[in-house]
């Protein structure tokens, strides 16, 4: 039945834009799946490496205005020099957005990785700062706080095809679905191959790692640049769906937003951004329905609060846990700490 669960679940939400009537609705699932995405991203880094990077959305915001430029086309002045590019078809431009924001990933990772701990979060945290700034003063380029209008929407087909532009919710829906499964399955094969458990041993013990011949920059620089390649794949499908895109994407609220949905899900788990983002995409919305705004924000923030007393580990290893245990096992009478530290290593 465990193995069954992700295809119960990708041909249930691939039937959802047929029976759901409400495309407010059925954006938020857009939006929250586009998210998911860069959640899902992070969890490479803070879940199987142990890297917290709070300027994450960086990457996810580089994603976005490169894609977004490269489909516009733009004229600059660099050094005197006079730079002008034609606009590309939309599919490129999230191409260049997921390589651009992937050789990020390797630059900061590269410089980054020489520090650790709260030294790795200042650097990161200031990169998505300088970006913003960066968005922010080179009107020229970016058009500054006056936003970047008219993107143009995901063109896909072949000659021999036909070409389909993505101008509804429904089709943006089912891309974005579409990138969510081959996240997952890319996360899964990376997880479960020598590279993986090398992140993984580099998390839980890198001095004993370390004694065996594990690199720890090789592992953690490609644990960062497929982090920034997945999180500017994100990018570039939100600058196109929504068709508009300001330096508040850069907002740190957007990385916080991304750190909920890791922690609460299950970091270190390959559901536990895609539980915890949908909860935490959706849980506005619903609440939007019943209180006002000031309430709503409470609420969304007890919830969390609720989550990360009751289940410290995340929603989805608690539930592992909960269909594992056995009654008369050895680990029944254990508390939930030690039960979790006799399975490390073994979440899926």
């Amino acid at each position: 039945m465990k193995r069954l669960l992700p295809y119960i679940a990708v041909a249930f939400f691939a039937s959802v834009p047929l029976w759901l009537q409400d495309q407010y609705f059925l954006h938020t699932l857009v939006v929250t799946g586009i998210f998911v995405i860069a959640a899902m991203s992070l969890n490479l880094l803070l879940g199987y490496t142990g890297q917290l990077s709070l300027g994450h959305v960086a990457f996810f915001g580089i994603g976005a205005y490169v894609s977004a430029l490269t489909s516009l086309g733009f004229s600059v002045e660099i050094f005197g020099l006079q730079i002008t590019h034609e606009p590309w078809p939309a599919v490129v431009g999230v191409l260049f957005g997921t390589i651009v924001a992937g050789l990020c990933g390797y630059v900061i990772g590269k410089l980054a990785f020489r520090v650790r701990g709260a030294y790795f979060v200042i650097v990161t945290i200031s990169f998505a700062e300088v970006v913003r700034l960066v968005s922010l003063n080179w009107v020229e380029l970016t058009n500054g706080p006056l936003a970047l209008p008219g993107i143009p929407p995901l063109t896909l087909g072949f000659e021999w095809t036909g070409y389909a532009t993505l101008w509804g919710k429904a089709q943006n829906y089912y891309v974005v679905l579409a990138t969510i499964v081959l996240a997952y399955i890319l996360i899964k094969r990376l997880v479960y191959s020598p590279y993986g458990r090398a992140m993984i041993a580099l998390r839980e013990n890198e001095t004993l790692a370390v004694s065996v011949g594990i690199s720890v920059t090789k592992y953690l620089v490609l644990a960062a640049v497929l982090s920034g390649a997945m999180a500017g794949v994100a990018g570039g499908l939100y600058a196109h769906y929504i068709q508009i895109i300001d330096p508040m994407i850069f907002m740190f609220l957007n990385t916080v937003t991304m750190v909920i949905m890791v922690i609460t899900g299950g970091k270190g788990t390959l559901a536990g951004p895609l539980v915890g983002g949908l909860i935490f995409g959706i849980a506005p919305v619903v609440l939007r329905s019943y209180v006002g705004p000031e309430v709503q924000w409470i609420l969304y923030g007890l919830l969390m609060i609720l989550i990360v007393f009751v289940l410290p580990e995340g929603i989805v290893p608690a539930i592992e846990r909960w269909f594992t245990r056995k009654p008369g096992s050895a680990s029944a009478g254990k508390p939930a700490g030690l039960v979790l530290e006799s399975s490390k290593g073994a979440r899926s």
